[in-house]
């Protein structure tokens, strides 16, 4: 069912908040772009201005590593000045309420942590930019220390453990996905009696199967998204509305 509007649309998920006893939100880029975060993938996005550098191409050669870094550091202050928004705010709010167990999102931000999220209850599909990690060790470096590297040595620095590649800990194009975040979220999915798909294209695979999955399993499934997605047809509530407009009402309850 589609929303005629964004008030019945509010009202009808909060009777569905309500009845819940497990809430399981899945987030994707359009509940961080009222906080600056841009969406990578939408035109005018990233993406469309600088074409994204797969893994394989990372691992392989040393100027794609440097001007990934070049990149990331471009992107510093936007990712540093950037608060949770109404969104984050509102499932931050069912989690302390016991509705919401753990959040899956595709985004690496790192805002449903800052939002109050355990580290441990946020189920990062794509990781996490806001830290590095080699990608031999798995070694963890602060952003800070590869800034001083890259900026002393003028070139992507190796790892002080076993010298292989560090990046940002984020799972770039042609990288396997995280095992134990796609075993979580499956079982989180499959548990759920309401799946909330929140600014997510619904696009992206592996992680866009989840909420057909929960909806398989017998949960209600709702998506929140400016624009229609493939799986608008099965969902139990659809709102084509600002998601910080969608959510707001729900922070602090």
């Amino acid at each position: 069912m589609i929303a005629s509007d964004l008030r019945s649309g509010v009202e009808r998920l909060g009777d569905m908040i309500a009845a819940a006893k497990t809430i399981v939100p899945f987030t994707g880029a359009g509940i961080s772009t009222e906080c600056g975060i841009p969406d990578f993938r939408s035109p005018g996005g990233l993406w469309t201005r600088n074409r994204p550098i797969p893994f394989d191409e990372f691992v392989a050669s040393q100027d794609a590593r440097d001007e990934s870094w070049r990149r990331r550091f471009a992107m510093e202050p936007t990712f540093a000045a950037s608060k949770p928004g109404r969104g984050h705010r509102a499932l931050a709010s069912l989690y302390r309420a016991g509705k919401v167990p753990a959040v899956i999102t595709q985004n690496i931000d790192n805002l449903h942590q800052a939002s109050g999220f355990a580290a441990d209850h946020v189920i990062e599909l794509h990781g996490n930019t806001t830290y590095a990690r080699c990608i031999g060790c798995g070694q963890t470096y602060q952003l800070d220390w590869v800034r001083q590297q890259f900026e002393a040595e003028g070139a992507a620095p190796d790892c002080t453990v076993c010298d292989e590649p560090v990046k940002t800990a984020t799972v770039s194009f042609g990288q396997a996905m995280p095992e134990d975040a796609m075993q979580r979220a499956t079982e989180l999915s499959q548990a759920c009696d309401l799946f909330i798909a929140i600014g997510s294209s619904l696009v992206v695979w592996p992680a866009a199967g989840f909420p057909m999955m929960a909806k398989n399993c017998g949960a209600r499934l709702v998506i929140i998204n400016r624009e229609p997605t493939d799986q608008d047809d099965i969902a139990d509530l659809v709102i084509h509305d600002d998601i910080g407009e969608s959510l707001g009402p729900f922070v602090g309850n």
